[in-house]
Protein backbone atom coordinates (compact mmCIF):
# COMPACT_ATOMS: atom_id res chain seq x y z
CA UNK A 1 0.00 0.00 0.00
CA UNK A 2 1.14 3.41 -1.09
CA UNK A 3 -0.08 6.91 -0.14
CA UNK A 4 1.59 9.73 -1.95
CA UNK A 5 0.63 13.45 -3.30
CA UNK A 6 -1.29 13.21 -6.75
CA UNK A 7 -2.29 15.30 -9.73
CA UNK A 8 -4.59 12.15 -10.84
CA UNK A 9 -7.81 14.09 -9.86
CA UNK A 10 -9.75 11.44 -12.16
CA UNK A 11 -8.49 8.95 -10.11
CA UNK A 12 -9.88 10.94 -6.35
CA UNK A 13 -12.75 11.94 -8.21
CA UNK A 14 -14.05 8.45 -8.80
CA UNK A 15 -13.09 7.44 -5.21
CA UNK A 16 -15.21 10.12 -4.14
CA UNK A 17 -18.00 9.72 -6.42
CA UNK A 18 -17.98 5.62 -5.40
CA UNK A 19 -17.62 6.60 -1.65
CA UNK A 20 -19.98 9.80 -0.88
CA UNK A 21 -22.49 10.25 -4.31
CA UNK A 22 -22.71 6.72 -4.77
CA UNK A 23 -23.01 5.20 -0.93
CA UNK A 24 -23.20 8.27 1.29
CA UNK A 25 -26.15 9.55 -1.56
CA UNK A 26 -24.23 13.16 -1.13
CA UNK A 27 -25.28 15.20 -3.47
CA UNK A 28 -23.07 15.65 -6.23
CA UNK A 29 -23.18 19.45 -6.30
CA UNK A 30 -21.90 19.23 -2.81
CA UNK A 31 -19.04 16.91 -3.26
CA UNK A 32 -17.86 18.11 -6.73
CA UNK A 33 -16.37 22.02 -5.94
CA UNK A 34 -14.37 24.10 -7.11
CA UNK A 35 -12.18 24.18 -4.67
CA UNK A 36 -9.97 20.75 -6.05
CA UNK A 37 -7.99 23.00 -8.41
CA UNK A 38 -5.84 24.63 -5.14
CA UNK A 39 -6.19 21.62 -3.11
CA UNK A 40 -2.92 19.19 -2.21
CA UNK A 41 -4.21 15.68 -2.91
CA UNK A 42 -3.54 12.62 -1.54
CA UNK A 43 -3.96 8.84 -2.96
CA UNK A 44 -3.89 5.64 -1.47
CA UNK A 45 -3.05 2.48 -4.42
CA UNK A 46 -2.83 -1.11 -3.40
CA UNK A 47 -0.83 -2.03 -6.25
CA UNK A 48 -2.08 -0.18 -9.35
CA UNK A 49 -5.56 0.01 -7.45
CA UNK A 50 -6.49 3.63 -6.13
CA UNK A 51 -8.24 2.60 -2.54
CA UNK A 52 -8.67 5.71 -0.46
CA UNK A 53 -8.32 9.30 -0.92
CA UNK A 54 -8.04 12.65 1.13
CA UNK A 55 -7.80 16.77 0.33
CA UNK A 56 -5.96 18.73 1.94
CA UNK A 57 -6.42 23.04 1.71
CA UNK A 58 -4.26 25.24 3.25
CA UNK A 59 -5.53 28.71 4.32
CA UNK A 60 -2.81 31.03 6.41
CA UNK A 61 -1.18 29.04 8.86
CA UNK A 62 -4.33 26.04 9.00
CA UNK A 63 -4.81 22.86 6.62
CA UNK A 64 -8.25 21.57 6.34
CA UNK A 65 -8.04 17.88 5.78
CA UNK A 66 -11.15 17.06 3.78
CA UNK A 67 -12.81 14.34 1.42
CA UNK A 68 -11.16 11.14 3.08
CA UNK A 69 -12.24 8.15 1.95
CA UNK A 70 -11.90 4.74 1.00
CA UNK A 71 -12.96 2.07 -0.77
CA UNK A 72 -15.48 -0.54 1.76
CA UNK A 73 -12.99 -3.53 0.23
CA UNK A 74 -10.39 -1.93 2.05
CA UNK A 75 -12.30 -0.28 5.07
CA UNK A 76 -11.04 -1.77 8.62
CA UNK A 77 -7.30 -2.20 7.37
CA UNK A 78 -6.20 0.90 8.57
CA UNK A 79 -6.03 2.99 5.47
CA UNK A 80 -8.22 5.49 6.87
CA UNK A 81 -5.47 6.41 9.45
CA UNK A 82 -3.00 5.96 7.34
CA UNK A 83 -4.20 8.74 5.06
CA UNK A 84 -4.82 10.73 8.39
CA UNK A 85 -1.53 10.41 9.35
CA UNK A 86 0.24 11.13 6.32
CA UNK A 87 -2.09 14.16 5.60
CA UNK A 88 -0.27 15.30 8.59
CA UNK A 89 2.49 14.93 7.75
CA UNK A 90 2.39 16.96 4.46
CA UNK A 91 0.74 19.56 6.85
CA UNK A 92 3.79 20.05 9.24
CA UNK A 93 6.31 19.40 6.42
CA UNK A 94 4.84 22.80 4.73
CA UNK A 95 4.96 24.41 8.81
CA UNK A 96 1.58 24.83 9.42
CA UNK A 97 0.00 25.21 13.19
CA UNK A 98 -3.17 23.26 13.13
CA UNK A 99 -5.00 20.92 11.16
CA UNK A 100 -8.59 21.28 11.01
CA UNK A 101 -11.56 18.81 9.99
CA UNK A 102 -15.44 18.39 9.69
CA UNK A 103 -16.39 14.91 10.74
CA UNK A 104 -19.17 12.90 10.32
CA UNK A 105 -20.71 12.53 13.76
CA UNK A 106 -19.94 8.64 13.94
CA UNK A 107 -16.82 9.00 12.88
CA UNK A 108 -15.84 11.22 15.67
CA UNK A 109 -14.00 8.53 17.82
CA UNK A 110 -11.92 7.77 14.78
CA UNK A 111 -10.11 11.24 14.67
CA UNK A 112 -10.19 11.70 18.76
CA UNK A 113 -7.78 8.54 18.62
CA UNK A 114 -5.15 10.45 16.13
CA UNK A 115 -5.43 13.61 18.74
CA UNK A 116 -8.20 15.47 16.98
CA UNK A 117 -10.15 17.51 19.37
CA UNK A 118 -13.91 17.97 18.42
CA UNK A 119 -15.58 21.53 19.12
CA UNK A 120 -18.55 23.64 18.49
CA UNK A 121 -21.67 22.05 17.93
CA UNK A 122 -23.24 19.32 15.60
CA UNK A 123 -24.07 20.77 11.83
CA UNK A 124 -25.71 19.53 9.00
CA UNK A 125 -23.25 18.77 5.93
CA UNK A 126 -25.32 17.37 2.60
CA UNK A 127 -27.28 15.74 4.35
CA UNK A 128 -25.16 13.89 7.07
CA UNK A 129 -24.39 15.45 10.79
CA UNK A 130 -21.02 16.64 11.14
CA UNK A 131 -18.56 18.34 13.93
CA UNK A 132 -15.81 20.15 13.33
CA UNK A 133 -12.66 18.65 15.37
CA UNK A 134 -8.61 20.60 15.20
CA UNK A 135 -5.45 18.95 16.04
CA UNK A 136 -2.35 21.38 16.82
CA UNK A 137 0.66 20.47 14.71
CA UNK A 138 3.17 22.31 16.92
Amino acid sequence: MTIEETRDLAACHALRRTVFIEEQRVPEADEMDDQDAAAIHLLAREGDRPVGTARLLVKDRTGKIGRVCVLADHRGRGLGAALIRAALDVLRARGLDQARLGSQTHAIGFYEKLGFVAEGPVYDDAGIPHRDMTLNLK
